[in-house]
């Protein structure tokens, strides 16, 4: 029997499954996914079809489908995203354990943040992270942050400090420039754990299976004892993790028989957030981009309702989604009212019913059209023509909608699991990705899914975890 069992090998399962093993625990890192590393070039765009995702088919709100892709394989979505490393604010409190103090020790052992150091930034940990500059900084960022300056947007010179939002350069998860995935941040290159492929359990080990799909947790009563392959094989452990994703867990939550009206009758899938975005574009006279630079490089955060900590997001997307085209501003909402629900075959986001979020997201993009025109050498693409009227702005906000793919609180912790992660109701079962977050955070969550594997790994192995 394996020690634990940690399902999904995605930014919060390679972090749970390596730290465990550094302390003693024999464990065994289920993928259904492929093998091998993700593309390092950090302008990846994920498509439908690819080996590296999962298109999820969803209802972003009535009328308007789309394809949601989710990272698959080794790595999970931290090897295919944008790879943007950005804490969450302090706002951002989910409870007891939960704060941004509470979490800030799990983001420091995670990273090893070569442009600022000190108690707020990691020194020794796996995931290199580095904001762009140099050759990798192109100048329409730095003209982004200057066009926030003029319009008299504060500073935010450190996006991980747990600051006031403002205007600053976008932290990432590269090496020179290539994306570092959580996979080759924990697994391989760092050495946290020896990556065996092995079927006997070996304390101090991470042993991978890829291809591996999990279909369901075993149950012994009210007792987890396993997880169920594909195959109908059951494989036991003595804790088992699920951390397949947002969309992935609480699917095998519902397979297991735990959900709304099941044998474990527990909101699974209901009161989901996530940031709903649309895409400015526009054109300038810049270069073509190194080859290497990141393709979000600047984020103004700013408050747009009564939210102190930013409730709205403009981010700038400096290389071309195709080549010869436009780039972008990409304008979220951060803190939404609305709330979704998903189940084995459903996912419904249900976007911008209330106006206080319609309100918010047309004040995104009218400041993203101010920031282009008071950006020298930056020319605004539509929706220069739609910014007069709130109607015409609705219409086109609703024909460009899409999502940011940080979807949250599907499993949330008071809801589904308690502060340590466990599943209400059923014994060595935890849940650990972002689907534990009550709400989504104020930015993106890829650095917090870390965390989160942080963290379940430092409840399963005790005070000696430190």
């Amino acid at each position: 029997m394996w020690d634990v069992v940690v399902v999904g090998a995605g930014s919060a399962g390679c972090a749970a499954a390596a730290r465990l093993a550094r302390h003693g625990r024999a464990v065994l890192l289920l993928e259904a996914g492929p093998d091998g590393r993700g593309p390092a070039d950090l302008a990846f765009l994920p498509s439908a079809g690819h080996p590296r995702t999962a298109a999820h088919p969803a209802l972003l709100r009535t009328g308007t489908a789309q394809d949601v892709l989710r990272g698959r394989g080794l790595g999970g979505s931290s090897a295919v995203n944008g790879a943007n490393w950005v804490r969450p604010t302090r706002a951002d409190d989910w409870g007891p354990g939960w704060t941004w103090d509470d979490l800030l020790p799990h983001h420091v052992a995670a990273e090893t943040d070569h442009d600022l150091g000190g108690p707020l930034h990691g020194t020794a940990g796996p995931v290199p992270v580095r904001r762009p500059a140099g050759a990798l900084l192109q100048p329409s960022a730095e003209r982004f942050l200057a066009a926030a300056d003029r319009l008299g947007f504060p500073a935010e010179p450190d996006k991980n400090a747990g600051g006031p939002p403002g205007a600053g350069l976008v932290p990432g998860n590269n090496a020179g420039g290539g994306r570092v995935d959580v996979a080759t941040a924990y697994l391989g290159d760092a050495g946290i754990a020896r990556l065996v492929r092995t079927h006997t359990p070996t304390r101090g080990e991470v042993a991978v299976r890829t291809g591996t799909a999990a279909v369901a947790v075993a149950l012994d009563g009210d007792r987890a004892r396993g997880v169920r392959l594909a195959d109908g094989s059951v494989v036991e452990a003595g804790e088992v993790v699920l951390a397949a994703g947002a969309v992935g867990s609480p699917r095998l939550l519902l397979a297991s028989g735990i959900g709304p009206g099941l044998r474990v009758d527990l909101p699974v899938g209901l009161g989901f957030s996530d940031h709903p975005a649309v895409f400015v574009p526009f054109a300038d006279d810049d270069p073509d981009p190194h080859p290497h630079a990141a393709s979000s490089q600047a984020a103004l955060n700013w408050d747009a309702g009564a939210d102190p900590a930013g409730d709205v997001e403009v981010l700038a997307f400096v290389r071309p989604f195709t080549p010869g085209g436009p780039r972008h501003l990409m304008c979220l909402l951060q803190a939404p009212d609305s709330r979704g629900e998903l189940d084995a075959g459903r996912i419904e986001y249900r976007y911008l019913r209330t106006e206080h979020d319609r309100r918010r997201l047309r004040h995104a993009v009218r400041t993203a059209a101010d920031l282009l025109r008071a950006g020298a050498g930056i020319r605004l693409d539509p929706p220069g023509d739609v910014l007069g009227t709130d109607r015409a702005l609705d219409g086109w906000i609703a024909a460009h909608l899409t999502t940011a793919v940080h979807l949250c609180g599907s499993a949330a912790i008071g809801r589904v699991v308690d502060a340590d992660l466990r599943v209400h109701g059923v014994a060595g079962l935890r849940v650990a990705d972002t689907s534990v977050l009550p709400t989504v955070p104020r930015r993106g969550p890829g650095a917090t899914a870390v965390a989160i594997g942080e963290r379940v790994a430092a409840l399963l192995a005790g005070p000696a975890a430190g």
